[in-house]
């Protein structure tokens, strides 16, 4: 079994994608906008996912994209303009206490520090920032001895 995280960016998903990419080295394995959807049984849709109106068919239906051995996947969802990452984070595991701050500063750019990346009891560096998007991630470096998961 694998658990793979679906964020949905509400009408900023290109925009996400080309920072992940531009900032966290990201690769974009697919993209695909609302326009290049087949239509269901011959008739192009009538309403979006949620039963609403479809959204603006240059957004991005779905995307998936590789940041290091991870595997997500994006939308632009209906395109509310209202993103909400509640409750989930997204943690990143790294080799250094230099690679932690060299991240943590370029998720931060824009974003919003909810706990200053520093020495933990269980890490020689911890921190917790939303990025620009409002997407939490924790990046934490790994103690010695610790094996990656």
């Amino acid at each position: 079994m694998q658990i793979q995280p679906y964020l949905f960016f509400e009408g900023r998903c290109e925009e996400a994608l080309n920072f992940y990419r531009d900032q966290l080295g990201a690769n974009i394995v697919t993209m695909m906008r609302f326009s290049e959807a087949p239509p269901m049984g011959g008739e192009p849709p009538a309403e979006g996912c949620a039963g609403g109106p479809p959204p603006d068919t240059t957004k991005i239906m779905h995307a998936e994209f590789r940041i290091g051995a991870t595997t997500l996947m994006a939308s632009d969802g209906m395109a509310s303009g209202k993103p909400t990452f509640a409750g989930i984070s997204l943690s990143m595991l790294v080799a250094d206490v230099k690679e932690a701050e060299r991240l943590f500063g370029l998720l931060g750019d824009g974003g919003q520090v909810q706990m200053p990346l520093g020495p933990t009891f269980f890490s020689p560096g911890f921190g917790m920032v939303a990025d620009r998007f409002g997407v939490s991630w924790m990046v934490v470096v790994q103690a010695p001895g610790q094996s990656p998961s």
